[in-house]
């Protein structure tokens, strides 16, 4: 007998373990197309914005951390607000580019810190850093960003949108599935899913973009994601960038990087948080 329990333990470790390993292959088939090379320096990578009050300064949350860019004084008393979530390598000066793009054009935009410090410097660096995060603390520190905003005196909790790209995109769609605060998600290559009890969850307006040619995303699997939004009644714009690669809005991809595409989709970006966000009706 206690030959017995021995085996069915040691089997029960095994389909752990073979479990984990499927989770963590998963994860990593997400970035199959990433490129090679590290995040560089700050670029210009996106339609230009307006003037904003100020830098990109570091904020704390409870347990979590991230970074605030603030628009410009004036205007509305309470502002709509926007959770910008990282690629892999974390937030580095691209991401925060981002958050300093968004507040140019009236919001207040957040990226918390999900690696709590780290910035990968290379794709083994930010393959580890993905590896080692719980996806429990990612995700609560994505709620906690949301409490945050939600909490501040200058924003609208009504009018809170989340955008991310890579693993970020993932996490966005995770954070629309969990939460039913964000008023609208921009999915850009992010991981999906099709599990009906999930997206029947989902109360935000959703925008997706993505690669023809992403390995780690197949078009098939994307078509799939948007049929399964439109069967459930969840209105949706997704779009497939016919020829464009993973993280193909990220100039810092010197082998992927679409310029005509990301352009593209800047465009329609900004016009569906503008929608969502911005127009009275979405003050409801």
């Amino acid at each position: 007998m206690r030959r017995i329990g021995l085996v069915v333990i040691t089997a029960l470790v095994l389909l752990a373990a073979s479990c984990n390993r499927d989770a963590q292959s998963n994860k990593a088939d997400e970035h199959a197309g990433h490129p090679a090379n590290a995040p560089s320096a700050a670029t210009d990578t996106a339609p230009p914005a307006t003037t904003t009050s100020g830098a990109v300064e570091p904020v704390k949350y409870g347990d979590a951390s991230g970074f605030l860019a603030l628009p410009a004084a004036g205007g509305e008393a309470r502002k709509p607000a926007i959770v910008v979530i990282q690629e892999w390598w974390g937030v580095d000066d691209w991401i925060r580019e981002q958050a300093t793009r968004f507040a140019g054009q009236g919001y207040v935009a957040l990226a918390p810190d999900l690696y709590r410090g780290h910035v990968a410097k290379s794709p083994d660096e930010a393959h580890e850093l993905m590896r080692g995060m719980p996806e429990d603390r990612a995700m609560a520190d994505l709620k906690a960003a949301i409490d945050y905003l939600s909490s501040r005196p200058d924003v609208d909790p009504n009018r809170i949108g989340v955008i991310g790209w890579c693993m970020g995109g993932g996490y966005a769609l995770a954070l629309a599935t969990a939460d039913a605060r964000p008023k609208c998600t921009v999915i850009n290559y992010g991981r999906l899913i099709t599990d009906p009890s999930a997206i029947t969850r989902i109360k935000a307006q959703i925008m997706g973009n993505f690669g023809g040619a992403d390995r780690g995303i197949p078009a098939d699997d994307v078509k799939k994601f948007g049929g399964e939004l439109t069967k459930y009644g969840k209105l949706a714009d997704i779009k497939i960038y016919d020829g464009a690669g993973h993280a193909f809005m990220n100039p810092n991809n010197k082998e992927g990087y679409d310029d005509a595409a990301a352009q593209d989709a800047w465009g329609r970006i900004d016009r569906f948080i503008g929608t969502n966000l911005k127009n009275p009706l979405s003050r409801n």
